[in-house]
C-alpha cells in the first residue's frame, strides 16, 4: 500500500531543545553538537514485528463497531441496534508484543438516499485504498442479500487481501453457522473466512492472528498504550449520540446529528464563561441537531423527559471517558434537511 500515515517523533524530540539554535552563539563552531544534529529515536521492537491498518467493512448493522471494540479490548466505537450508527472512520489500536494492528471501523456501505449517505460511501471506498488488509463483516443471523453481493463486487477492485468475517456467531445454531460459512465462501474469493462472536469473545484472538498475518514488517505506528486517536471532543459527541439513538429508538436515527459546542475546565479556563454546577466540574455543552421542529419535540419529550434521559445516559459514559465529574448541558436545534444540504453538512463536519 502507499501513503500509510506514520507517526514520526515530534520536533521537540528531534531537536536538543526548541530554543537551542536561538540561545547558541552565531558562530557554528560554538553550537553544541547535540543542538546541531537531529536526535532520532528508534523504537526497540523485536525482529519480525508487524504493524499496519485493517479496515472493517460491511453493510449497516453488520456488527463492525462491536467487533472493533472486542478486538481492541475496550470501547472505542459507539454501538447501537440502529443501522448506520457509525458516521466516520474510527481507529482502534491492538497492541501485542509482536505486532500492532490498527483497526479502521467504517460506516456501513448502503444504497444512499441523501448526500450524507453518498459521502459516507465515498469515505469507505477511499479508506479501502489505503489499508493493508480488509475484513468484510457479514452477520451469521441474516441471509446474504443484494447489499452483501454489491460490497463483494466492490472488493474485487481492492488491492489489499480480503478476509471474510462472519459476525454474531453466537446468535445461530452450529448448523446454521455452517450453512452461512458455505454461503460466504461462495460469495467471493477470500484469503480466510473466520466466524466470531464479539459478545462472547469467541474466535476474536483467531481473527487478530489472521489480520496480523497480512500486515507488513514495520515498527509501531502508535505509542504503546494508545487505543484510539479519536479527539476527546469527538468521543464526547459520539457518546451523546449513542445515548440519543438508544432513547429515540426508531423514530429518527438518521436525522440526528451531534455537535460539541464547548468543553471548559473551570480550574484552568480564563475566558470568563459562565460556570454552571458545583465542585469545579468539567463543563460540556452539546447540541443535538434534527431536520424538523417535529423531530425536535421527539428528542425533548414531554416536559423534557427524553432529553433528561439522554443526558443521564450520556453523562455516565463521558465521566468514565474523562475520569472526572462533568456538568452536561444539552440543547436541541433544527437545521432543515441537513442530510442533503452541502453547507449544512460542512458545518456539521461531514
Amino acid at each position: 500500500m502507499t501513503d500509510v500515515p506514520v507517526r514520526f517523533p515530534s520536533d521537540d524530540e528531534l531537536m536538543a531543545g526548541p530554543n537551542a539554535l536561538e540561545d547558541a552563539s552565531s558562530d557554528p563552531q560554538d553550537l553544541p553538537e547535540a543542538s546541531a544534529r537531529a536526535q532520532i529515536v528508534v523504537p526497540d521492537v523485536p525482529e519480525g514485528f508487524r504493524a499496519g491498518f485493517a479496515c472493517l467493512v460491511g453493510r449497516p448493522n453488520a456488527g463492525k463497531s462491536t467487533l472493533t471494540n472486542a478486538l481492541v479490548g475496550t470501547k472505542v466505537a459507539i454501538t447501537s441496534g440502529r443501522p448506520q450508527t457509525t458516521r466516520h472512520n474510527v481507529r482502534g489500536v491492538v497492541h501485542r508484543a509482536d505486532a500492532q494492528l490498527v483497526l479502521v471501523d467504517t460506516p456501513g456501505l448502503h444504497r444512499p438516499k441523501t448526500l450524507l449517505g453518498k459521502r459516507l460511501n465515498d469515505l469507505v471506498r477511499e479508506t479501502l485504498m489505503d489499508v493493508d488488509v480488509v475484513a468484510l463483516c457479514i452477520p451469521a443471523n441474516e441471509k446474504i442479500g443484494p447489499g452483501d453481493r454489491f460490497i463483494a463486487r466492490d472488493l474485487e477492485q481492492v488491492r489489499a487481501p480480503v478476509v471474510a468475517v462472519v459476525t454474531k456467531a453466537d446468535t445461530v445454531s452450529r448448523q446454521d453457522l455452517a450453512a452461512q460459512l458455505l454461503a460466504v465462501n461462495e460469495l467471493g474469493q477470500w484469503e480466510d473466512i473466520v466466524p466470531v462472536s464479539s459478545v462472547l469473545g469467541e474466535q476474536v484472538d483467531v481473527l487478530t492472528d489472521v489480520l496480523i498475518s497480512h500486515l507488513p514488517s514495520s515498527p509501531p505506528l502508535y505509542p504503546t498504550g494508545e487505543v484510539t486517536d479519536e479527539p476527546q471532543a469527538v468521543m464526547i459527541g459520539e457518546l451523546v449520540r449513542e445515548a440519543a439513538l438508544e432513547s429515540v429508538r426508531d423514530e429518527l436515527p438518521h436525522s440526528l446529528a451531534v455537535v460539541v459546542d464547548e468543553v471548559l475546565d473551570p480550574r484552568t479556563d480564563r475566558t470568563g464563561s459562565r460556570i454552571k454546577g458545583a465542585g469545579g466540574r468539567l463543563q460540556v455543552r452539546v447540541s443535538l441537531v434534527v431536520e424538523r421542529d417535529s423531530q425536535k419535540a421527539i428528542v425533548i419529550g414531554r416536559g423534557g423527559s427524553r432529553l433528561k434521559e439522554i443526558g443521564v445516559r450520556a453523562r455516565a459514559g463521558i465521566e468514565e471517558l474523562v475520569g472526572r465529574a462533568i456538568y452536561l448541558d444539552l440543547h436541541v436545534r433544527t437545521l432543515k434537511d441537513w442530510q442533503s444540504d452541502p453547507k449544512a453538512l460542512a458545518r456539521l463536519g461531514f
